[in-house]
Protein backbone atom coordinates (compact mmCIF):
# COMPACT_ATOMS: atom_id res chain seq x y z
CA UNK A 1 0.00 0.00 0.00
CA UNK A 2 1.31 3.71 -1.10
CA UNK A 3 0.76 5.27 2.26
CA UNK A 4 1.67 8.61 0.87
CA UNK A 5 -1.19 8.26 -1.32
CA UNK A 6 -3.36 7.25 1.29
CA UNK A 7 -2.68 10.07 3.17
CA UNK A 8 -3.07 12.69 0.24
CA UNK A 9 -6.76 10.89 -0.01
CA UNK A 10 -6.81 11.78 3.82
CA UNK A 11 -6.70 15.25 3.04
CA UNK A 12 -8.86 15.25 0.18
CA UNK A 13 -11.74 13.90 2.08
CA UNK A 14 -11.58 15.63 4.64
CA UNK A 15 -10.13 19.09 4.01
CA UNK A 16 -10.35 21.53 1.20
CA UNK A 17 -6.92 21.60 0.26
CA UNK A 18 -6.60 20.60 -2.92
CA UNK A 19 -4.94 17.61 -3.76
CA UNK A 20 -4.46 16.18 -7.21
CA UNK A 21 -3.29 12.75 -8.63
CA UNK A 22 -2.12 11.98 -12.13
CA UNK A 23 -3.99 8.26 -11.81
CA UNK A 24 -6.35 8.42 -9.13
CA UNK A 25 -5.19 5.80 -6.21
CA UNK A 26 -5.80 2.43 -6.15
CA UNK A 27 -9.17 0.86 -3.54
CA UNK A 28 -6.27 -0.77 -1.47
CA UNK A 29 -4.77 3.45 -0.93
CA UNK A 30 -8.56 4.58 -0.28
CA UNK A 31 -9.15 1.95 2.56
CA UNK A 32 -5.64 3.05 3.64
CA UNK A 33 -6.72 6.71 3.59
CA UNK A 34 -8.64 5.60 7.39
CA UNK A 35 -5.14 5.42 9.12
CA UNK A 36 -4.71 8.96 9.10
CA UNK A 37 -7.73 10.34 9.55
CA UNK A 38 -6.46 11.34 13.40
CA UNK A 39 -3.28 12.39 12.01
CA UNK A 40 -5.45 15.51 9.99
CA UNK A 41 -7.10 15.98 13.47
CA UNK A 42 -4.55 16.77 14.30
CA UNK A 43 -3.14 18.65 11.94
CA UNK A 44 -6.41 20.75 11.90
CA UNK A 45 -6.19 21.19 15.81
CA UNK A 46 -2.36 22.91 15.84
CA UNK A 47 -3.16 25.12 12.84
CA UNK A 48 -6.30 26.49 14.81
CA UNK A 49 -4.44 27.10 18.24
CA UNK A 50 -1.32 28.34 16.18
CA UNK A 51 -4.01 30.89 14.71
CA UNK A 52 -5.38 31.13 18.38
CA UNK A 53 -2.05 32.40 19.53
CA UNK A 54 -1.19 34.62 16.97
CA UNK A 55 -4.64 36.48 17.85
CA UNK A 56 -3.74 37.03 21.68
CA UNK A 57 -3.94 40.91 21.14
CA UNK A 58 -7.01 40.77 18.67
CA UNK A 59 -10.26 41.11 20.41
CA UNK A 60 -12.05 37.97 22.06
CA UNK A 61 -15.21 37.88 20.33
CA UNK A 62 -13.34 38.63 16.83
CA UNK A 63 -10.36 36.40 17.49
CA UNK A 64 -13.66 33.29 18.23
CA UNK A 65 -15.22 34.42 15.03
CA UNK A 66 -11.75 34.06 12.80
CA UNK A 67 -11.00 31.20 14.44
CA UNK A 68 -14.57 29.09 13.43
CA UNK A 69 -14.14 30.80 10.08
CA UNK A 70 -10.97 29.37 9.40
CA UNK A 71 -12.18 25.68 10.83
CA UNK A 72 -15.29 25.54 8.51
CA UNK A 73 -12.67 27.05 5.88
CA UNK A 74 -10.61 24.30 5.76
CA UNK A 75 -13.18 21.34 5.83
CA UNK A 76 -15.46 23.63 3.36
CA UNK A 77 -18.28 22.73 5.39
CA UNK A 78 -18.00 19.39 4.31
CA UNK A 79 -19.40 18.04 7.10
CA UNK A 80 -22.06 20.75 8.04
CA UNK A 81 -23.55 19.75 4.76
CA UNK A 82 -23.49 16.02 5.72
CA UNK A 83 -25.09 17.39 9.48
CA UNK A 84 -27.86 19.74 7.88
CA UNK A 85 -28.66 16.76 5.22
CA UNK A 86 -29.07 14.38 8.41
CA UNK A 87 -30.91 16.59 10.05
CA UNK A 88 -33.82 17.13 6.95
CA UNK A 89 -33.64 13.74 6.34
CA UNK A 90 -34.65 12.70 10.18
CA UNK A 91 -37.68 15.38 10.38
CA UNK A 92 -38.59 14.59 6.32
CA UNK A 93 -37.90 10.88 6.62
CA UNK A 94 -41.08 10.32 9.39
CA UNK A 95 -39.62 6.75 10.22
CA UNK A 96 -39.07 5.30 6.82
CA UNK A 97 -36.01 4.37 5.04
CA UNK A 98 -36.37 5.50 1.64
CA UNK A 99 -37.19 8.65 2.19
CA UNK A 100 -34.75 9.67 4.61
CA UNK A 101 -32.02 8.34 1.82
CA UNK A 102 -34.02 10.63 -0.76
CA UNK A 103 -34.17 13.46 1.39
CA UNK A 104 -30.20 13.30 1.87
CA UNK A 105 -29.64 13.46 -1.63
CA UNK A 106 -31.69 16.86 -2.26
CA UNK A 107 -29.86 19.78 -2.02
CA UNK A 108 -31.80 22.09 -0.48
CA UNK A 109 -31.86 22.77 3.44
CA UNK A 110 -34.87 23.33 5.12
CA UNK A 111 -35.39 25.14 8.41
CA UNK A 112 -34.87 22.28 11.19
CA UNK A 113 -31.30 21.81 8.92
CA UNK A 114 -30.73 25.58 9.45
CA UNK A 115 -31.39 25.56 13.27
CA UNK A 116 -29.52 22.47 13.72
CA UNK A 117 -26.30 23.86 11.63
CA UNK A 118 -26.63 27.38 13.96
CA UNK A 119 -26.87 25.88 17.47
CA UNK A 120 -24.00 23.68 16.28
CA UNK A 121 -22.04 26.67 15.33
CA UNK A 122 -23.19 28.50 17.83
CA UNK A 123 -21.92 26.18 20.91
CA UNK A 124 -18.98 25.85 19.12
CA UNK A 125 -18.61 29.70 18.88
CA UNK A 126 -19.14 30.24 22.20
CA UNK A 127 -16.92 26.98 23.17
CA UNK A 128 -14.10 28.95 21.89
CA UNK A 129 -14.65 32.13 23.50
CA UNK A 130 -14.33 30.58 26.56
CA UNK A 131 -11.12 28.48 25.56
CA UNK A 132 -9.51 32.00 24.63
CA UNK A 133 -10.53 33.42 27.71
CA UNK A 134 -8.74 31.17 29.45
CA UNK A 135 -5.83 31.00 27.19
CA UNK A 136 -6.36 27.13 27.35
CA UNK A 137 -4.75 27.21 23.04
CA UNK A 138 -4.15 23.49 23.21
CA UNK A 139 -7.57 22.50 23.91
CA UNK A 140 -8.64 23.61 20.21
CA UNK A 141 -6.34 20.30 19.35
CA UNK A 142 -8.63 18.50 20.93
CA UNK A 143 -11.67 18.31 19.37
CA UNK A 144 -10.72 18.12 15.77
CA UNK A 145 -8.26 15.01 16.86
CA UNK A 146 -10.55 13.50 19.27
CA UNK A 147 -13.71 13.52 16.69
CA UNK A 148 -11.45 12.10 13.71
CA UNK A 149 -10.13 9.98 15.78
CA UNK A 150 -13.54 8.39 16.54
CA UNK A 151 -15.10 8.16 13.11
CA UNK A 152 -12.95 5.55 11.47
CA UNK A 153 -14.54 2.97 14.10
CA UNK A 154 -18.01 4.25 13.32
CA UNK A 155 -17.25 3.54 9.78
CA UNK A 156 -15.47 0.20 9.80
CA UNK A 157 -18.35 -0.77 12.60
CA UNK A 158 -21.11 0.36 10.91
CA UNK A 159 -22.45 -1.27 7.80
CA UNK A 160 -22.67 1.47 4.80
CA UNK A 161 -26.26 1.78 3.33
CA UNK A 162 -24.78 2.52 -0.34
CA UNK A 163 -23.05 -0.48 -1.92
CA UNK A 164 -21.45 1.54 -4.78
CA UNK A 165 -20.62 4.56 -2.63
CA UNK A 166 -16.85 5.80 -2.08
CA UNK A 167 -17.33 5.14 1.67
CA UNK A 168 -18.58 1.85 1.11
CA UNK A 169 -15.38 0.68 -0.97
CA UNK A 170 -12.97 2.33 1.14
CA UNK A 171 -14.37 0.59 4.62
CA UNK A 172 -14.19 -2.75 2.45
CA UNK A 173 -10.67 -2.37 1.91
CA UNK A 174 -9.30 -0.65 4.83
CA UNK A 175 -6.65 -2.47 6.63
CA UNK A 176 -8.64 -3.00 9.54
CA UNK A 177 -5.87 -3.37 12.62
CA UNK A 178 -4.30 -0.57 11.97
CA UNK A 179 -6.75 1.70 11.50
CA UNK A 180 -7.84 0.51 14.83
CA UNK A 181 -4.18 1.42 16.06
CA UNK A 182 -4.25 4.66 14.63
CA UNK A 183 -7.07 5.75 16.18
CA UNK A 184 -6.48 4.37 19.50
CA UNK A 185 -3.16 6.29 19.36
CA UNK A 186 -5.10 9.19 18.56
CA UNK A 187 -7.80 9.12 21.26
CA UNK A 188 -4.85 8.34 23.89
CA UNK A 189 -3.41 11.92 22.84
CA UNK A 190 -6.34 13.59 22.78
CA UNK A 191 -7.41 12.16 26.42
CA UNK A 192 -3.96 13.14 27.15
CA UNK A 193 -4.56 16.88 26.45
CA UNK A 194 -8.14 17.28 27.13
CA UNK A 195 -10.38 15.30 29.78
CA UNK A 196 -12.05 11.40 30.51
CA UNK A 197 -15.06 13.43 30.35
CA UNK A 198 -14.77 14.78 27.11
CA UNK A 199 -13.89 11.16 25.99
CA UNK A 200 -16.58 9.10 27.60
CA UNK A 201 -19.14 11.78 25.96
CA UNK A 202 -17.75 11.42 22.75
CA UNK A 203 -18.00 7.82 22.71
CA UNK A 204 -21.31 7.34 24.45
CA UNK A 205 -22.35 9.55 21.37
CA UNK A 206 -20.63 7.82 18.91
CA UNK A 207 -22.70 4.83 20.21
CA UNK A 208 -25.91 6.81 20.68
CA UNK A 209 -25.54 7.65 16.92
CA UNK A 210 -24.57 4.18 15.56
CA UNK A 211 -27.72 3.10 17.16
CA UNK A 212 -29.59 5.36 16.02
CA UNK A 213 -28.11 5.51 12.24
CA UNK A 214 -29.21 1.70 12.06
CA UNK A 215 -32.53 1.69 13.50
CA UNK A 216 -33.27 4.79 10.94
CA UNK A 217 -31.41 3.22 8.00
CA UNK A 218 -29.56 0.05 8.58
CA UNK A 219 -26.23 1.56 8.09
CA UNK A 220 -24.59 4.75 7.52
CA UNK A 221 -23.87 7.26 4.73
CA UNK A 222 -21.37 9.37 3.77
CA UNK A 223 -23.93 12.23 4.77
CA UNK A 224 -24.86 10.52 8.53
CA UNK A 225 -20.69 9.97 8.74
CA UNK A 226 -20.07 14.03 8.30
CA UNK A 227 -22.82 14.64 10.57
CA UNK A 228 -20.92 12.56 13.33
CA UNK A 229 -18.13 14.22 13.08
CA UNK A 230 -19.75 17.87 13.36
CA UNK A 231 -21.94 16.83 16.40
CA UNK A 232 -18.31 14.72 18.19
CA UNK A 233 -16.38 17.91 17.42
CA UNK A 234 -19.30 20.19 19.18
CA UNK A 235 -19.52 17.79 22.48
CA UNK A 236 -15.63 17.62 22.87
CA UNK A 237 -15.06 21.08 22.59
CA UNK A 238 -18.32 21.95 24.95
CA UNK A 239 -17.60 19.24 27.39
CA UNK A 240 -13.72 20.19 27.76
CA UNK A 241 -15.03 23.72 28.61
CA UNK A 242 -17.90 22.79 31.23
CA UNK A 243 -15.05 20.16 32.53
Amino acid sequence: MKYLQSALLAVQFLTQVPVKFSQYPNVKAQGGSLIFYPLIGLIIGIMLSAVALMLQSAPLLLSAAILLTLWILITGALHIDGLADSCDAWIGGHGDKKRSLAIMKDPASGPIAVVMVVCTLLLKFTAIVAILEQQLYWLLIVAPLMARSLLPLLLLLTPYVREKGIGAIMVANAPRNTVFISSALGVTLALLMGSTSALIIAVLALIGLRAVMIKRLDGLTGDTAGASLEILEMLTIVVLVIG
